[in-house]
């Protein structure tokens, strides 16, 4: 084979290598909400589809630069894809670029004349620095300094991941930095102490790291993903200085022992898109310049020790699809602005102290699926629009003070794969249409004043009498008969 099909053979083989990265990067997220649109969808793995939908089949050079100027972009994209995933595939792909960067130019790349094969030489040259640059990028010092005094707080005895962290190119083989290859400045922070990572399968055990987090991550001016996550013992504060990083759109702590306040200026994050404090020991009210963080769209505050009420213009926040704020002692009732939430798909504030009536609203709301209210001081009645809605699967308004007649608002286009209505004061008969669902998963009425004879089909008649206990005089299968 002569040098040129040699390197038109390798050049389709690359094209098709990215084809093969950009399926297997995209069957990976098509299991992330929103997917490709979601906010930590990574840049370099936009630029890699953006870049393979413009050559949609690998062909032919049809000029002496398209060919190395796509390789070059293509080269870029996926070195920065794989340092972001750490992906095995980077290796294969730097031995066949390298290899054919190395190898001397096809005659098709001269021109008529042979008057151009010095600007092929420097097509090709350039090709091979852009390559080695995008693989072997340094971080700058000032983030090298700022890792190692970050590192210097934090203590990680079991895996060994800080060993990694050693020289000076924090950019390559640091075990959860990941650098933006253009630049040379680290953008991704990801250390999590549950994962699948063989580091973690060779120790067979879940991480545990002590320490705090050191304000010196605030001079990571470039940081888009801080992820300190399930490691169990990290405690301290958030450091204040953290608002300052205005390029982050992660910010995920859950899983530690992180206590004080959540930052009171952390609005100034406009691109944060997930804020994740979950499972810590915060304290304090939720700051009133959270609802200026028009971008996000997961919010996980739950299980810590937050007070206060929710901030009045919550529903600010139009772009969240997730908002979990359980296990809290917040109190006060539901906010109205929550009623222009058009996107939120995923509200829970069970065991809380929300007080008040259920708006009538809340079962109107366009995409909500999941409601979880229990445990909870909720009282007046039930709004009809939570029974009849098409869209709500999951409710759960156990253990509150809700009170009257179960609405007979049931429809053929219900579809409840959990409903749960248990403690409560609801008197009254089992409503009839509730039989004319079109699925109802787990019921749940117990402890509650129901009374009148349970009605007869589906979903009734897969259900165990402890679905039933504890009301004033049900009857009927699979209770007593009447």
């Amino acid at each position: 084979m002569n040098s040129t099909h040699e390197y038109v053979a390798d050049y389709c083989a690359i094209v098709n290598l990215f084809y093969m990265a950009r399926s297997t990067f995209e069957k990976a997220w098509a299991r992330v909400p929103h997917g490709p649109t979601s906010p930590i969808f990574p840049a370099c793995l936009r630029n890699l589809i953006a870049i393979t939908n413009i050559y949609k089949q690998p062909r032919l050079p049809t000029s002496k630069t398209s060919s190395p100027l796509l390789i070059i972009s293509l080269s870029l994209s996926l070195n920065a894809l794989c340092f972001h995933y750490r992906h095995p595939l980077l290796k294969t792909q730097n031995y066949h670029i390298l290899a054919i960067s190395k190898r001397p130019p096809p005659a098709f790349y001269s021109s008529k004349t042979q008057k151009s094969s010095g600007m092929s030489v420097l097509l090709l040259t350039t090709l091979t620095l852009l390559t080695l640059i995008s693989v072997t990028s340094s971080c700058t010092p000032s983030d090298l300094a700022a890792l190692q005094a970050f590192k210097s707080t934090l203590d990680e005895p079991y895996l060994g991941i800080f060993n990694t962290w050693a020289g000076t190119n924090c950019c390559s083989n640091w075990y959860g930095i990941s650098c933006d290859p253009t630049t040379g400045r680290v953008a991704d922070i990801n250390l999590r102490g549950e994962s699948e990572d063989p580091i973690f399968e060779k120790a067979g055990r879940s991480g545990y790291m002590t320490g705090s987090i050191n304000p010196s991550i605030c001079k990571l001016d470039r940081l888009s993903t801080l992820i300190l996550a399930d490691w169990k013992g990290v405690s301290g504060e958030i450091p204040e200085c953290v608002v300052s990083l205005s390029n982050l759109r992660i910010l995920d702590l859950i899983g530690n022992k992180i206590s004080g306040k959540i930052p009171a200026n952390i609005g100034n994050l406009q691109r944060l898109a997930v804020l994740n404090l979950a499972d810590n020991g915060l304290a304090g009210e939720i700051p009133s310049s959270l609802t200026k963080l028009a971008n996000m769209k997961h919010l996980d505050l739950s299980n810590n020790m937050l007070t206060g009420q929710l901030p009045s213009d919550f529903g600010n926040l139009k772009m969240l699809s997730r908002a979990l704020l359980s296990k809290n002692q917040l109190s006060g009732a539901i906010p109205s602005s929550i009623s222009v939430m058009y996107r939120l798909a995923d509200l829970d504030l069970s065991v809380n102290q929300i007080s008040g009536w259920l708006p009538d609203w809340i079962g109107s709301m366009p995409v909500l699926s999941t409601l979880n209210l229990d445990s909870n001081m909720i009282s007046g009645p039930l709004p009809e629009s939570l029974l009849s809605s098409t869209v709500l699967g999951m409710l759960n308004l156990s253990k509150n003070a809700i009170e009257g007649n179960i609405p007979d608002a049931f429809g053929p286009k219900t579809y409840f794969m959990a409903l749960d209505l248990s403690y409560n004061n609801f008197k009254g008969p089992i409503p009839s249409s509730l039989s004319s669902s079109a699925y109802v998963g787990h019921l749940d009425l117990s402890h509650n004043y129901l009374c009148g004879p349970i009605p007869v089909g589906s979903p009734f008649d897969h259900l165990e009498a402890s679905s039933y206990s504890f009301n004033d005089c049900l009857c009927g299968n699979p209770l007593r008969a009447c």
